[in-house]
């Protein structure tokens, strides 16, 4: 059975996540560590040590083929694709075969930059349309699952 799970550690739509994840009866997984730690109805939560990363391994080793991986990682997305998992990001868009290596070379990009002694722009403000499209494309993403 199909299950999601949510990096939880700084999701803003975990809550969104769960409300979506119920309506089509799937089991919610939340992992986080010690500095984020959280409960929320309707979803089992792991948290373990903090650690670089250690969100993600725990992650990874409990994805199963046809999960919906809820991250706004590269790696981790990159990890939960070769598993045949399905990731999304907070904001809707969807990783892929087809996207992933390109996030993951800008990634890299941007990473020797700032070591360079760089600096690159943060990420946006967060508005209400983003939850709107993380809505519509998990709800989809859940629809084209049921349907396989």
């Amino acid at each position: 059975m199909t299950k999601v799970l949510i990096d939880a550690d700084g999701c803003p739509v975990v809550d969104l996540t769960i409300a979506l994840s119920r309506k089509f009866d799937l089991p919610v997984l939340l992992i986080c560590d010690t500095s984020h730690i959280m409960q929320r109805e309707g979803a089992e939560t792991i948290t373990v040590s903090k650690g670089a990363d250690a969100v993600d391994f725990v992650l990874v080793n409990r994805v199963k083929k046809g999960d919906v991986v809820v991250t706004q990682d590269y790696g981790l997305a990159a990890m939960v694709l070769a598993k045949q998992g399905y990731p999304i990001d907070q904001n809707g868009r969807i990783y892929s075969s087809e996207n992933i290596d390109q996030l993951l070379h800008g990634r890299y990009v941007a990473k020797k930059i700032r070591q360079s002694g760089g600096r690159m722009k943060g990420p946006k403000k967060r508005k209400p349309e983003d939850n709107e499209k993380f809505q519509q494309s998990l709800v989809e993403l859940f629809k084209t699952i049921a349907s396989e």
